[in-house]
């Protein structure tokens, strides 16, 4: 059984056990969050759409590698470097539950 979870503007595939990196969620690490999912997709095939329930648990907070931006005009002597690091939540995934 999987889930399709929305966090952040983005969607996630889950399964009861996996370990992902969503967008900065203000939890305590180490506390119990309920996500509510777009679907479930159950072991016969069957789908249900926005009923039932993912929790997990935060297991920490972080950022996630640097990503550079490096601007750039030809001939003009013009040159910017700019880093960003995106912070992140990183979950473990408890349980599936259905409606």
């Amino acid at each position: 059984m999987y889930a399709v979870i929305e966090a952040g503007g983005k969607q996630y595939k889950v399964e009861k056990g996996s370990r992902i990196r969503l967008e900065k969620l203000s939890a305590e690490v180490g506390s119990t969050i309920t996500l509510e999912p777009l679907l479930i997709r159950r072991e016969d095939g069957s789908v249900e759409f926005g009923k039932g329930k993912v929790i997990a648990e935060v297991l920490s907070h972080g950022k996630h590698k640097k990503v550079t931006v490096f601007k750039f005009r030809a001939k003009k002597n013009y040159k910017r470097w700019r880093g960003h690091r995106q912070p992140y939540t990183e979950i473990l995934v408890r349980d599936i539950k259905e409606a």
